[in-house]
């Protein structure tokens, strides 16, 4: 029987994933507490009080800066605060739900980069109920474990599948039957009821390690010469609210 086997949410967009035992899904929202912050790299023409999909190309994110992965994060949902770490780099912590504390993490994060990172001046972005997601319409994500292991065993060294940066990790699926789930088919995971929207096609910050924060493997290239595609895992929208934990089972409607 498939299951859940991991929760991730990205509070910071491009940061450190979180790993969660359990998440209350709401109908037609996003993943709580996901990549509801983002950095802003140069004018990017967000409007907090019109908000709309940016492409993450504008924002601090590993495709076009691997260095974000050395800033290990995590956040605090009742205080706001952010706190990072680094190997010799030093620390940071401010609450990113003040001015102060925004504009202070942007000029340490200014700082950690440097200057050949940074196209402009760097902002926090926020709007209440908005996800800086990188599709459109996916909201949230879900990955097949076995895809994966059948990836690294075609590549013949190790994936991590935090490289592809989901919120739901399953485990009892076949290798890429999820690539085969109609559009609009209905998954049931754990509470909750979701919606298959579309499959996720994979960009360069997979290449990046997660850990490392280097660039050492092509994922995409790799995934073009050996199936023919450039797809990993598949976005959902969220039908019936409930809440998910590791560990529930995932079933595919009839």
């Amino acid at each position: 029987m498939a299951r859940v086997a991991a929760l991730y949410r990205y509070p910071g967009k491009g940061f450190t994933p979180e790993r969660r035992p359990e998440a209350s899904l709401l109908a037609g929202g996003f993943f709580p507490c996901d990549r509801f912050y983002a950095v802003e790299n140069g004018p990017s023409g967000f409007d907090p009080d019109a908000p709309a999909f940016i492409p993450k190309t504008r924002f601090t994110v590993l495709a076009r800066i691997p260095k974000v992965a050395k800033a290990r994060t995590a956040y605090d949902e009742e205080t706001g605060v952010f706190n990072v770490e680094t190997d010799g780099n030093g620390r940071f912590a401010g609450d990113l739900r003040t001015d102060i504390g925004r504009a202070a993490f942007a000029a340490w994060l200014a700082d950690f980069l440097g200057p050949e990172e940074v196209n402009g001046p760097l902002q926090v972005l926020s709007a209440p109920g908005h996800a800086f997601t990188d599709s459109p319409s996916g909201f949230v994500s879900i990955i097949n474990l076995a895809s994966v292991r059948d990836l690294e065993t075609r590549l013949g060294r190790p994936v991590d599948p935090l490289r592809f940066r989901a919120n739901i990790y399953v485990e009892g699926l076949d290798p890429w039957v999820e690539l085969d789930w109609a559009e609009g088919a209905a998954v049931r995971l754990g509470d909750a009821r979701a919606g298959v929207l579309k499959p996720i096609v994979r960009c360069v910050a997979t290449h990046v390690d997660p850990m490392s924060g280097e660039r050492d493997m092509e994922i995409v290239p790799a995934l073009r010469a050996l199936y023919g595609h450039v797809l990993c895992g598949v976005y959902l929208n969220i039908l019936e609210g409930g809440c998910v934990r590791e560990g529930d089972a995932l079933e595919l409607e009839a």
